[in-house]
């Protein structure tokens, strides 16, 4: 890749982003494939047509600026990924292809996703894994960057967020993982002829170093705890006392009687 440091967009022109958008489209084709509901938001990336695959009847595309409405006709609006344009618990399904690397605080936007989510709803996420062969490769050229160097080979906008933190991330916000894979084994190279020649990583990658993948792909549900509606308390019975009651007998004299006696007769009144 050449020493000019270029955005994402421009990036993901170039082979080893076309290489990822590939596998990304595979990926999110089968996730969102069975997700049903009424209402599917994609965050970002329109170069990535990440609802394609899904049958739900009101599907939007979003980006934060006006200047990415003209890089697809999918686009419905712009809007602040802090601030979505819809009432709580009303999506079904969110899509965030690289949204949280790109923002400006991915913390905040998760938050507004998991706002904006149904209950049982579900936010699929991909992401650049910082531990891979194109993480290390983009460390080491931020090193040589302070030396004077200006070659990148990812573009320099956005941050990696690591897997095992935005997992943590997803729990704090009673999200759910359920289900969560890498891929993209291959070295960063930016020739296409190289890429073709060192595809058989991902299937050797995907077997013996799983973790190691460039890029990362997860499903997360929202999950609501019910609450637990407790009976009243029941009023305690009244029992009488065990103890002998004194009853008067036609003499006048006291005797003990059981109060529990169903028999006890009244006293007769004197003439």
């Amino acid at each position: 890749m050449s020493g000019q440091i270029i955005g994402m967009h421009d990036w993901l022109a170039t082979p080893p982003g076309q290489y990822l958008l590939a596998w990304e489209r595979a990926q999110m084709a089968q996730a969102v494939s069975n997700v049903f509901g009424y209402h599917a938001l994609q965050l970002g990336l329109p170069e990535l047509d990440a609802l394609e695959a899904n049958r739900m009847p009101h599907r939007w595309l979003a980006t934060q600026t006006q200047a990415e409405v003209g890089f697809s006709p999918r686009v419905a609006f712009a809007t602040n990924f802090f601030a979505l344009p819809f009432p709580a618990n009303s999506l079904d399904l969110v899509v965030l292809p690289h949204t949280l690397e790109l923002t400006a605080d991915p913390h905040g936007a998760l938050r507004e996703v998991e706002r904006v989510l149904m209950p049982e709803g579900r936010v699929v996420i991909c992401g650049l894994n910082p531990l891979s062969l194109w993480g290390f490769r983009q460390q080491r050229a931020h090193w040589f960057h302070r030396l004077g160097d200006s070659s990148l080979f990812l573009p320099r906008e956005g941050e990696f967020i690591g897997y095992l933190r935005l997992r943590d991330w997803l729990r704090l916000l009673n999200l759910q993982i359920e289900e969560g894979h890498f891929g993209c084994y291959c070295p960063a190279f930016s020739s296409q002829q190289w890429l073709h020649r060192f595809n058989w990583m991902d299937k050797a990658g995907a077997r013996w170093w799983p973790i190691l993948g460039s890029a990362y792909f997860l499903v997360a549900v929202k999950r609501v705890h019910s609450m637990t509606l407790l009976n009243p308390l029941k009023k305690p019975v009244l029992r009488l006392s065990g103890a002998p009651v004194s009853v008067a007998n036609r003499t006048g004299c006291a005797e003990t009687s059981d109060p529990h006696d169903r028999h006890i007769k009244p006293t007769e009144h004197a003439l």
